[in-house]
């Protein structure tokens, strides 16, 4: 957790999460233009990640709509300002959003597994022993030679 010093008080930095849903219908500039208009209402916040998670179908109609845009948003602020939300909600645009406060302690963990994952599959890329396949291609093949060999003999 981040401190602050102002004027001789300490303040703390918290963690808050934004998912915002927008409309399908809305072209790319007006998506754009959409997210930077939530950007400049939270001046103050420091956004440490910024995700698009993409169009995903929705469980239920929100405003006549059935698919909405997905937008994650990681933020670090003292406070969120009391009207943010009001504003969000007068947005034609945005179908739905969610603002969280999560424990720093939750995002490091999340960070250290995608960390994790991510080493992981560069990992995957595994170190093949050529010799040791070589030498079992060699056995199924005598082993195939045989079983031929074994037929041809029966059929005789």
């Amino acid at each position: 957790m981040q401190f602050f010093r102002f004027k001789g008080k300490i303040k703390h930095m918290r963690n808050y999460q934004l998912v915002l849903v927008l409309r399908p219908s809305l072209s790319e500039s007006e998506r754009k233009k959409t997210t930077e208009t939530v950007k400049g209402w939270i001046k103050d916040v420091k956004i440490s990640k910024d995700e698009e998670w993409g169009q995903k179908a929705l469980a239920y109609k929100i405003k006549k709509e059935n698919a909405g845009f997905y937008l994650n948003y990681e933020l670090e602020a003292e406070v969120i300002p009391g009207d943010f939300e009001k504003r969000i909600i007068g947005q034609d645009a945005i179908l739905r959003h969610l603002l969280i406060r999560v424990q720093s302690a939750k995002l490091k963990v999340k960070s250290e597994k995608e960390e994790k994952a991510k080493k992981e599959d560069e990992g995957k890329t595994a170190k093949v022993d050529t010799k040791k396949v070589s030498k079992i291609v060699k056995k199924t093949a005598s082993v195939k030679m045989e079983s031929k060999i074994e037929r041809k003999k029966n059929a005789k």
